[in-house]
């Protein structure tokens, strides 16, 4: 189902927690709220869910209007960050909860629930409890008790946040394969820009109950439009640099790094200073040979960190700026002692001019 929102604005006393968000998620389309603490991104599921009323905008399930909806009746599914599983049931009665809810006869009840756990590959397990479970497995229960009642959209709350780093990757994968098989509608949220990354379709990103940018992963990862956005999704390193020239024609802009020029593809810029985001990775240590090269630039490492498949570099930038360089297959080059000068070249089709 197609979720529509429209100028949502939410009050919590004088504090704005959602700041006239407006979104389009389409029908079977993973999207993910993405942002740090505080930025609003759970408060606006939560008033999706009909769990917040807005004080202004409007939020549409297809052609449906849902604002004056009460949670139980707008169609949603919901795993909440804590399970919220009920101790005192069984395996089997935590997913029978909403079916019985809705007097789903017993007999539908038992084949509905018998057969989202063998989907999330719970079966085997309806008489357990909650406490006899696996973190991992306590979130499958949560996955399945929000799913049997066939609900238009799935609603996810950092449902992951209390699994160790290896559970969580092979639970989103988990989540994904299953939403993907179902086709259904999900509106995620997480403060982790790597687990969004890995499972969205597309992502919001928050901040103060605003949003600074939607896109794919890649659309955000490959293009940020803010200092924000490059910081949050992935890291980045924020320049920024003197425009000594511009040429409309090639679309080069010619900015002072240091002691010397170099050149950077974009927009013509508007103020006399440009701040461009250059991801690690994009930034290529060159060999002595190359250190008359366009855009070539001297800087002494400040610290290296050895990750085995690459080393990460801080090295000193023009302006006494600090950046970051990620050097992939190290053992083909060699590894930089700290103190060592060392040269990089900045690509000029890579940086991205940032709007603030």
């Amino acid at each position: 189902m197609r979720v529509q929102l429209t100028g949502i604005t939410k009050y919590f006393s004088a504090t704005r927690a959602i700041d006239d968000v407006s979104l389009t998620i389409e029908e079977g389309e993973f999207f993910t709220l993405l942002g740090p603490s505080g930025c609003g991104k759970t408060t606006l599921l939560r008033t999706i869910a009909g769990f917040h009323t807005p004080e202004a905008g409007e939020i549409r399930f297809g052609d449906r209007v849902v604002n004056s909806i009460p949670p139980h009746r707008r169609e949603t599914g919901m795993v909440f960050q804590n399970y919220a599983l009920f101790p005192h049931l069984s395996v089997y009665d935590n997913v029978a909860y909403g079916l019985r809810a809705r007097k789903i006869p017993r007999t539908e009840t038992a084949g509905r629930v018998a057969e989202i756990l063998k989907s999330v590959q719970l079966d085997g397990l309806e008489h357990r409890a909650p406490s006899q479970l696996s973190g991992g497995q306590q979130q499958r229960v949560a996955l399945a008790r929000a799913l049997v009642i066939s609900p238009q959209i799935l609603l996810m709350d950092e449902p992951l946040s209390n699994l160790d780093a290896k559970l969580r990757v092979s639970m989103r994968e988990e989540i994904r394969r299953i939403q993907k098989r179902l086709g259904i509608t999900t509106i995620y949220v997480t403060h982790d820009q790597e687990e969004a990354m890995a499972v969205s379709d597309r992502i919001a990103i928050l901040s103060r109950g605003r949003l600074e940018q939607v896109g794919t992963p890649a659309g955000i990862y490959f293009r940020p439009v803010s200092r924000f956005a490059a910081e949050f999704m992935g890291g980045s390193n924020l320049l920024e640099f003197p425009v000594v020239a511009y040429d409309p024609q090639t679309a080069m802009i010619t900015a002072e790094a240091g002691e010397q020029n170099i050149q950077l593809r974009g927009e013509r810029p508007v103020g006399r200073t440009i701040t461009v985001s250059i991801r690690p990775e994009w930034i290529r240590v060159v060999p002595s040979s190359a250190s008359e090269d366009q855009n070539v630039l001297s800087g002494r490492v400040v610290s290296s960190t050895f990750l085995g498949s690459m080393v990460r570099y801080r090295v000193s930038g023009p302006g006494g700026q600090v950046l970051t360089i990620e050097v992939h297959h190290p053992e083909e080059s060699g590894i930089c002692a700290d103190g060592e000068r060392l040269l990089y070249r900045i690509p000029p089709d890579r940086p991205v001019l940032l709007r603030g």
